[in-house]
């Protein structure tokens, strides 16, 4: 492992602004992290003293860390449970809990507080850091004896790693995954970290003196502890809940975003900021908006030119299709090489548009491939997608993906190879570990033809024929685990993809594997009443949360456009509509992200900012605007300026943040357009959609309201006849719609 590797999962966050928390500022960047200024602050007031501590304790805690022989056997309360994270842990020695009432009554009784490590199953420092202290008898013995220790997949419970990733940026300043949290027995922080070795190295103190410091602390100094445990949640509290906003809404915030996403910009290698480099999918759909409203060839510049540079990196499958996860260096071109379902479900959709804006032949190539992706190796049996692919595989981070001039040479022969190494920069030496690569494309395919004296025509057709066989070969290795549990929400993204993905490529495959995934989650994680977040091995748990609606709803929007089948619609409308009852804020606007009836939280957040995955908040917002333009129905429309409003202030201080956010702004600022068509013969809607597969119209809902249970959900619908019997549209705006067409072209001029 490379020693500049970030020692934790990180997760892109897009706040580039401090909020205000008592008498410190904050900001966030690109790696998670919390940054304080130069004021002082509860929280690293409190992360000074574990400090000193750490220290003052360390030579106990390094005769605890010392080696025992071979640790035995163990079975611990994890045993039960379906995330494949947890069961990751289930032999550990370490006497895990998941987060139930149990373990939650056992700390209170014992007096005892709480060890809460949360992680997922792809995270590589989460292997680490359990090789190195969960599986260490002394480690654990210690552990238990000290702490009721509670292990948490963030991909089931999102919640909860919301409030204790907060929590942990807030006490030291950064944040990741594994994220390692200690809670008084009523829930409360008091210290807070991600990866630490089990002794001192790497700058960081080693976990074992942090556990008798802290075990120290809370036997010695409770009363210290106690108070500054009140003082993070307060701080907590503070950032997390939605203050009542008195803003007004200006399409201005979103020009102003722009421009700081300029000032972002990496002019040479595309994308934001430096290393690690995330994909910023949702500022890039923002670019586009803002590039179709104005006329800004920069905004337009800045997409095309990160969309290409993704695509040609090793971040990048180029193999296998698919985006890793983030990129470790500022050229794309080593990756994190975990996959993430919701990744590949925004990247797909985003090279989608970017086809759909600029023609770009490549972009529809890179969005197909995810799709087959998707659809080869994320699609369980039942039909719902998989989480994610470890980065792991042999014990070795990237192993499965990567190559020597060696192995290229053996598959393919010499003259194949030579081409396929300088195509695909395979070199001696490599330009990852133990002397491998990631396969990339820093050349244009003229430039390489040049180079080797052959026709670009010539090139392509090694290349074309080549990539099966490397493929046959890389299927043949150990594979990267895979968490397959099917997420709801994560689901209603790649439902929308999916569906979306169909739609543009007229692609049959696509719509029906989005079919699949929709009736999956509708058979086994909605009963009618409620959504439930999870499900594996047959087993559907865990409360669904503003996410899982929000994003269901978003897939099966999609999934009506692509098929006109009204059954996905009515879906959709029912299941917002619960949404709405069980998250509404009545009395602020927007919604709140978990249950009123859940105890087991110490803050009910109401949030809109977008990380690695749009907020539920922000896809409730675009649902409720292309829901009202369907339906026709105002109150959605007010609903989404209400939730628009509650983060009006927030928006103005922070757009960055927000970008689906100001993505939903633009829609309700420029108002939807519904298209309604009146078939009239059998190919009549397919004469009328067909231009529209190729047309970026982000704002646009279509309709065939010839069927009766489509035309009934839409008042604008009553009355649309054909004109001289010929397939017929309707376009509409703010509640009117224009004369009668039959030529589809004439419907493509007037799309704004």
């Amino acid at each position: 492992m490379t020693s500049d590797r970030p020692q934790t999962c990180q997760e892109r966050s897009s706040a580039t602004t401090p909020p205000t928390v008592d008498s410190a500022r904050w900001y966030r960047d690109d790696s998670q992290t919390l940054r304080p200024n130069q004021s002082c602050s509860t929280a690293w007031a409190l992360f000074g003293i574990v400090l000193a501590l750490v220290y003052y304790s360390g030579e106990v805690g390094h005769c605890m860390s010392e080696k025992t022989e071979e640790t035995p056997k163990h079975t611990n309360h994890l045993i039960e449970e379906t995330s494949p994270y947890l069961l990751q842990h289930a032999h550990n020695p370490v006497d895990w809990y998941p987060w139930e009432k149990e373990a939650l009554e056992k700390a209170q009784s014992e007096d005892k507080p709480i060890f809460l490590s949360i992680g997922y199953s792809a995270c590589h420092w989460c292997h680490v850091m359990e090789h190195e202290s969960f599986e260490n008898e002394a480690i654990a013995e210690f552990l238990n004896e000290h702490f009721v220790c509670i292990k948490v997949d963030r991909e089931e419970r999102p919640d909860l790693d919301e409030i204790y990733m907060t929590a942990t940026q807030m006490i030291s300043g950064s944040g990741g995954w594994p994220m390692t949290v200690f809670l008084t027995p009523d829930l409360k922080p008091f210290y807070a970290g991600t990866y630490f070795p089990p002794d001192a190295r790497y700058g960081r103190p080693g976990f074992t003196q942090i556990l008798t410091a802290l075990a120290d602390a809370y036997e010695n100094r409770r009363e210290e502890v106690l108070r500054n445990a009140e003082n993070v949640t307060r701080t907590i509290q503070g950032y997390l809940a939605a203050d009542a906003s008195s803003a007004t809404l200006s399409e201005k915030i979103i020009s102003d975003s722009v421009e700081s996403m300029k000032n972002r910009f990496d002019p040479v290698y595309g994308g934001f900021g430096g290393a690690p480099k995330f994909p910023h999918t949702m500022d890039l759909m923002l670019l586009m908006r803002h590039y179709q409203e104005t006329g800004d060839d920069e905004s337009l510049r800045m997409t095309t030119e990160s969309l290409d540079k993704m695509a040609r990196g090793g971040m990048y499958d180029q193999l296998g299709g698919g985006f890793h996860r983030y990129s470790v260096d500022a050229e794309w071109l080593i990756p994190h090489f975990e996959k993430m379902l919701y990744d590949n479900a925004l990247l797909a959709r985003t090279y989608l548009e970017g086809f759909q804006l600029t023609g770009n032949k490549q972009f529809e190539v890179v969005g197909r491939e995810i799709l087959d992706y998707v659809v080869r190796e994320m699609q369980s049996s039942e039909g719902g997608y998989f989480s994610s692919t470890d980065a792991d595989s042999e014990g070795e981070e990237g192993k499965f993906f990567v190559w020597t001039p060696q192995e290229i040479q053996e598959i393919l022969g010499d003259k194949d190879a030579r081409i396929f190494c300088e195509f695909y920069d395979v070199r001696e030496g490599g330009n990852f570990e133990h002397g491998t690569s990631a396969l990339s494309i820093p050349k244009a395919t003229p430039e390489v033809a040049e180079g080797l004296g052959m026709s670009v025509e010539e090139v392509n057709e090694v290349i074309n024929r080549s990539q099966p066989k490397l493929l046959e070969v890389r299927a043949q290795r150990i594979a990267p685990g895979l968490d397959d549990k099917v997420l709801v929400d994560w689901n209603g993204l790649m439902i929308s993809a999916m569906a979306f993905g169909g739609f543009v490529l007229e692609e049959p495959r696509y719509i029906d594997s989005a079919q699949q995934a929709a009736e999956a989650l509708l058979a086994h994680q909605w009963n009618g009443d409620r959504l439930l977040h999870t499900r594996r091995n047959g087993k559907s748990h865990l409360e669904g949360m503003l996410s899982d609606y929000a994003n269901l709803a978003y897939g099966l929007i999609d999934l009506f456009l692509a098929t006109q089948e009204s059954k996905w619609l009515e879906s959709a409308l029912e299941i917002h509509k619960k949404m709405v009852d069980l998250f509404w804020d009545s009395e602020e606007g927007g919604f709140f992200n978990t249950l009123d009836e859940q105890a087991d939280l110490i803050i009910r957040t109401k949030s809109g900012t977008d990380n690695a995955v749009p907020s539920g908040n922000s896809i409730a917002t675009l649902n409720a605007i292309r829901l009202s333009s369907m339906t026709g129905d105002l109150d959605l429309e007010k609903q989404a300026e209400k939730t628009l409003l509650a983060f009006g202030e927030s928006l103005k201080k922070q757009a960055m943040a927000y970008p689906m956010m100001l993505n939903a702004l633009h829609y309700f600022e420029r108002g939807g357009e519904e298209l309604l068509i009146v078939s009239a013969e059998e190919q009549g809607f397919g004469s009328f959609v067909q231009p529209l597969r190729t047309t970026f119209a982000p704002r646009l809902v279509w309709m065939d309201v010839t069927d009766e249970r489509i035309g009934k959900l839409n008042p604008l619908a009553a009355d649309r006849k054909a004109v001289d019997g010929k397939p017929t549209g309707y376009l509409c705006r703010n509640r009117a719609c224009q004369s009668p067409t039959t030529d589809p072209m004439d419907i493509l001029k007037e799309i704004k």
